[in-house]
Formats: structure tokens, C-alpha cells, sequence
């Protein structure tokens, strides 16, 4: 085993190539590791660690970016990276060479998102569960994209690495030498679509899966390369495949090469997954030990990075868990999904941000700011714009907690508010005091059912006549006290003539011997409506 190198500008630009990043000015300092990426805020005036790689999200204008530039040099930053096309002018070149900060630009049509999450999959081995770094084969463990460099060498074509859900997870050089479905693949860090679902209906995947041996696959359409594919395996478990885009089959020589490197690929992508594991265990066990309090709450929250520091808990969680259509494992995946992605939308923002998966829950700590409860639920409903409908997922937020003893309260408050969200409605974010009668309307109905209470009165009365006639007393009394008494509103929510409706109050009445006109009386069928489980 050999320490790995760091991963500097250099490097970054060797893996990621011109398919996203390109160098316009400046001499990157190989020897220097990029010591963090940081998304640039005009509006606050953060300092970015040492050696930093930042973001100029929106910025454009040449003297913009020249000023931006002159501050980052004395803060000691690698580089800049901006939109392409980067209009070069005479006072940017000089305010690269003097702050001595590469300026670099990101290509058209690669979102800041995927820039952000290639940089940090090239970042993460320095920061894998404290493993010493090592080597794999003679090359850096995890290092997919150096691998993939490797292996393009030497079948001489580009190459892309991708897991089982045909998700880009490294890729080499020379992409340009490939087609546009290649390029478009590596920008959206996925598989198009209506691509895989060619591979799929021509039966690629099937016979890839079912060998070990490289796979030869005729062009998708009449523009594209062919492509030479093999399964990544370790044992019988699939961990993915490598693609290679040719333009006739490998020589026998070059078909060898490929399985062995998919054999060195597995071995590279078992150190990433175990790592990972560790890191996310030990992530859990923190938070969890901060949440929960008690005497190793304030060790935890130090090696967090977040001891003495104000912050609020977001708890995330899908909000229907029980679908009848959804297998545990496939919850199981979407939740991890989402709790990655929420892992990154919060570092994005904050460094010292902590978030991990606990049961079916995730858990984010957020270092808080004076506004920091409306803060969190900005940034819990921007992260849900951005990950869309296809998993209706809901955040709760608690106050802020200013001491570690108050951890445990406050992630109580974001618990009840959470429980509310995913009971269904239309809301996706909630502080509890956005949803408190609704909490205690929850809350009284677990105290019910444990006491096996079942609904007395008039409502039990209504219920038995209900039952024993197919009549619709209790419909017609729920709608009234929902509609506030409104008949002409009642009868149209269900459906009926407002004649009709007022006959049946009256039986209600008669029968419930149910005094409407009483305060009390419509209170106490209203919380036996909302709360008993029993009734209809």
C-alpha cells in the first residue's frame, strides 16, 4: 500500500477534461490540494478555506469576475471557475497573474449541480472514515476517474464507468472523440433515457449481466459510435459495468485487458462503497448520540464541528412510507437517495452542516443564523423544488436549539411537525407551530387507541343507526361542522340538495339527540369525529 495524492486543480482538470471544465487563464499549481469547493455569495462575504476551488455561480461580467479575482488571491484560493464562454480581457489576464488564482470555465449545458458532485466524488477519498489512503493495483483506491483513464489508455477509446442504474460514476479523457450520446451522457451524469431503453428492449443488459466477457453492441442510431461493454463484478453481485465507445470490436489482446480491468474496477468500487459505509455509520452514530443528549452529546457535536455553534434540526422523511406499491428495498434506496442529495444541498451552503439517515428519518443540523428558523425553511423548500415530485418528500423544522442540552427538544418539535406532513396535505415544510392543533389532533388519537376508547354519545348513536339502515347521518354531520354550519356549502361538498340536507341535520339530531345549537355539544362530536379511530 502506497499514500495516494491528493487531489488538486491539476488533477481535476486531467479527469474532468474539456467535456465540463476548461482552463482560460492561468498555470494551476499541481502541488497545491484543493482544500474545499465553495459556491461564491456576493452577499456574504464568508472567507473560503485555504487552497479553495470556488464557484462563481451568476457571475458574467468581466470586472466582476477581475474583482472577484483580486480578493481570492491573499485568501490563497486555486481557482475560479465561471460560465463559459469567459470573455477574456486584458484586466482579467492581469488579475489572474497577480492573484495567482486559474481561472477556469464551466461548458455550456453542465449544471453547477453536476459540477459540484464530480468535484466532491474526486475530493471524497481524503475523506473516507479515516482510512489511511492507499493504493489498488498501482493506482489511487477509489480513484474511478483515474482508473478510467487507465483503462481508456489502454483499449486507446474513451470510456465511461457506470452502476447498475446506468449512472455515471467516473469517466476518462477524450470524450470528444466520441459521439453526442456520450457527451450527453456525461453531462447528465445518466444514461438518456430513450437510450437505455433501446439497450433494454435489444436485450444489452441481460446478456451483459450474464457473462463475464466484454459485450460488442451495434449502434444505438445511425450517428452514434459502438460501443464494447463488460459487467463489473464481485462474485455474483453486479456492481456496475465499463462502456467503451470503438469504432470496430477489441482485438483479443485488448478484450483481455478489459476483463482484467473490470476486475481492478470492482475491487476500486468495493473500497469506495465500504468506505462509505463507514463514514456514514460513523455520521450516524454522531448525530444520533447529539440528538438523543445526554454526556457524550457535546463530544459528538465537537467532532461534528458544530460544539458551540446555535443550530436547527431539519428532519426529512418520504411522506407516505406505507405505499402499497413500493417494496422495503426500493424505500430503502429512495431514502438514502434523498438523504445524499440532501447531504450535498447543505454543504453546499454551509461547511460545518451534518446530516445522516436514522430509521427511516433524515436528520440535518444546520448552524443557525438570528433567522434562523425562516432560514431553514427557505433552504428546506428550495432542496425540494430542486428533487421535484417523483418522491413526495417533506421537512420539518425546530427551533433553534442555542445549547446542546436543548437538542433533544427541539429535534422533538421537528419529530411532531414531521409526523404531521407525512399524515398527507399539501404542505411539504412545517414548523410545529405552523401545525401544532394538527400534532395534538395526532397525538390525542395514539392516547385513544391505547386506551381502546371507542365514540359514545351521540356519535355512537348515529353510527349504530348508520349501520343498521345505510343511511348517512355521520357524512352529513361532518360536512356541516366542517362547512361551519353552512348549509348550501355542506350540502354541495356532498353532493346533495340543500332540502335534502336540512332534513337529514334534523334526523341527526333527533336520532343523536344532538343539540346543535350547543357550543359544547358541537365541540365534543367534532374532537370524537377527529380523534376516535372507530368512527366512520
Amino acid at each position: 500500500m502506497t499514500p495516494r495524492p491528493h487531489a488538486g486543480l491539476g488533477r481535476v482538470l486531467d479527469d474532468l477534461g474539456t467535456t465540463l471544465l476548461e482552463l482560460v487563464l492561468g498555470h494551476p499549481d499541481r502541488s497545491r490540494a484543493i482544500g474545499g469547493v465553495v459556491i461564491h455569495d456576493p452577499l456574504d462575504d464568508a472567507v473560503p478555506p485555504p487552497n479553495a476551488l470556488v464557484l462563481g455561480v451568476g457571475l458574467g461580467d468581466p470586472a466582476a469576475i477581475a474583482d472577484l479575482l483580486r480578493s481570492l488571491g491573499p485568501r490563497a484560493a486555486v481557482g475560479l471557475v465561471v460560465r463559459s464562454p469567459v470573455p477574456v480581457s486584458e484586466e482579467l489576464a492581469t488579475a489572474v497573474e497577480r492573484s495567482g488564482v486559474a481561472l477556469l470555465g464551466l461548458t455550456r449545458g453542465a449544471s453547477w449541480a453536476q459540477l459540484a458532485a464530480m468535484l466532491r466524488a474526486l475530493l471524497a477519498e481524503d475523506d473516507i472514515g479515516g482510512v489511511g489512503p492507499e493504493t489498488l493495483g498501482g493506482m489511487p483506491s477509489g480513484d474511478l476517474f483515474a482508473l478510467s483513464n487507465a483503462v481508456a489508455a489502454l483499449l486507446d477509446a474513451p470510456v465511461t464507468i457506470e452502476d447498475r442504474g446506468s449512472r455515471v460514476l467516473a469517466f476518462s479523457g477524450r470524450q470528444d472523440e466520441a459521439d453526442k450520446s456520450r457527451v450527453e451522457t456525461i453531462l447528465g451524469r445518466q444514461v438518456p433515457e430513450r437510450y437505455s431503453r433501446v439497450l433494454a428492449e435489444r436485450g444489452v443488459f441481460t446478456v451483459l449481466y450474464r457473462t463475464d466477457q466484454p459485450v460488442y453492441i451495434e449502434p444505438v442510431t445511425q450517428s452514434s459510435l459502438p460501443r464494447v461493454a463488460v459487467a463489473v463484478r464481485a462474485g455474483d453481485e453486479v456492481l456496475g459495468s465499463i462502456w467503451a465507445a470503438v469504432r470496430q470490436p477489441l482485438s483479443a489482446e485488448r478484450t483481455r485487458a478489459l476483463v482484467d480491468a473490470a476486475r481492478l474496477v470492482a475491487l476500486h468500487m468495493l473500497r469506495i462503497r465500504a468506505g462509505a459505509d463507514v463514514e456514514r455509520r460513523l455520521r450516524t452514530d454522531l448525530l444520533s448520540t447529539a440528538l438523543e443528549g445526554g454526556p457524550g452529546a457535546r463530544d459528538a457535536l465537537d467532532r461534528l464541528g458544530l460544539a458551540g455553534r446555535p443550530v436547527v434540526v431539519l428532519a426529512m422523511a418520504t411522506a407516505d412510507p406505507e405505499r402499497p406499491t413500493a417494496t422495503e428495498p426500493a424505500l430503502a434506496t429512495e431514502r438514502q437517495r434523498l438523504g445524499d442529495a440532501l447531504t450535498m444541498h447543505l454543504s453546499a451552503l454551509h461547511p460545518r452542516c451534518a446530516t445522516a439517515l436514522i430509521g427511516d428519518v433524515t436528520y440535518g443540523l444546520v448552524p443557525s443564523t438570528p433567522d434562523g428558523e425562516q432560514r431553514a425553511l427557505t433552504i428546506a423548500s428550495d432542496f425540494l423544488d430542486r428533487v421535484g415530485d417523483r418522491t413526495r418528500a417533506v421537512i420539518a423544522v425546530s427551533p433553534v436549539a442555542a445549547e446542546t442540552a436543548e437538542l433533544p427538544a427541539v429535534r422533538a418539535t421537528a419529530d411532531r411537525a414531521l409526523r404531521v406532513l407525512r399524515a398527507g396535505g399539501t404542505r411539504r415544510t412545517a414548523r410545529l407551530a405552523d401545525v401544532h392543533v394538527e400534532a395534538l389532533v395526532l397525538e390525542l388519537r395514539d392516547l385513544a387507541a391505547a386506551q381502546g376508547d371507542r365514540p359514545t354519545g351521540a356519535i355512537a348513536k348515529l353510527i349504530d343507526y348508520d349501520t343498521r339502515h345505510g343511511a348517512r347521518l355521520i357524512e352529513t354531520l361532518r360536512a356541516w361542522l366542517d362547512a361551519f354550519g353552512d348549509v348550501i356549502a355542506a350540502s354541495a361538498a356532498v353532493h346533495v340538495h340543500p332540502n335534502t340536507f336540512r332534513y337529514r341535520l334534523r334526523r341527526l339530531a333527533e336520532i343523536g339527540e344532538l343539540d346543535l345549537t350547543d357550543p359544547e355539544a358541537r365541540f365534543a362530536a367534532m374532537l370524537q369525529l377527529r380523534v376516535l379511530s372507530s368512527a366512520p
